[in-house]
């Protein structure tokens, strides 16, 4: 059974929760730099400093990333697995994904190798994160990816294929684009930390392909903002 998360307390802060909820949700919903949130709120009239945006982020975004991906539904069953190289001071690395047919982010890894221990790692998270195993697994043609799911889940269909492992790929250009705003990354566990805050937002508030009406839109954003009122223990 889980544990049932405390409200979080924004005693001893001279702003409301409003405005510092606010303020964190501006940086890790959006491609925005520290200094811009700043700006953007100072348009508001409120006069705050990036670095109390930086430690307003670090005390809350994963806290808040917390509560939301516990009301997250159920993924879909099938999931697409990919890696991405990623350099941390020098330092190749490899960030391990996996999203749902809808696109919606299940797992995000930070590992030194890219290979079928790395590709295990990363199933058997999967499974105990979500609690089930997957109707189908799509890749590209890395043979780690085939002879880990051999080991963990031999009955596991597997399709490997460059060209249908677009959904997985496509992914990826958020955090690209995130990682050159912020210009990199300077520790492994800096970058674990944010791109864990950042599917979480991001799974939250994106619109899946299949409610891009107008009125779709605009009634999951809507959903979305009483989801994260609730995380940020607004509401």
């Amino acid at each position: 059974m889980r544990m049932t998360q405390p409200p979080i307390s924004y005693k001893r802060h001279r702003f409301p929760p409003e405005i510092i909820a606010h303020a964190v949700w501006l940086y890790v919903r959006f491609n925005l730099s520290l200094r811009e949130v700043e700006e953007m709120l100072l348009e508001r009239g409120i006069d705050v400093s990036y670095e109390t945006i930086r430690r307003w982020t670090a005390k809350f975004a994963a806290r808040i990333a917390r509560s939301l991906r516990r009301r997250q539904a159920r993924p879909g069953d099938i999931w697409h697995l990919d890696e991405v190289q990623v350099k941390i001071a020098g330092r190749k690395f490899w960030l391990w994904r996996a999203v749902d047919q809808h696109g919606v982010v299940l797992e995000e890894i930070l590992q030194r190798k890219r290979d079928m221990r790395a590709a295990r790692r990363l199933l058997v998270k999967l499974m105990k994160r979500h609690g089930f195993v997957p109707r189908r697994i799509v890749t590209d043609k890395l043979a780690s990816y085939g002879a880990a799911r051999r080991e963990v889940a031999p009955g596991l269909e597997h399709r490997s294929h460059k060209g249908l492992n677009n959904r997985a790929e496509n992914s990826h250009l958020p955090f690209r684009k995130r990682e050159r705003t912020m210009q990199g990354f300077r520790s492994p566990g800096g970058l674990q930390r944010f791109v864990s805050v950042h599917s979480a937002i991001r799974n939250s508030f994106s619109v899946p392909a299949s409610r891009r009406s107008a009125i779709a839109t605009r009634y999951h954003r809507l959903k979305a903002f009483d989801a994260w009122k609730v995380a940020a223990s607004l509401a």
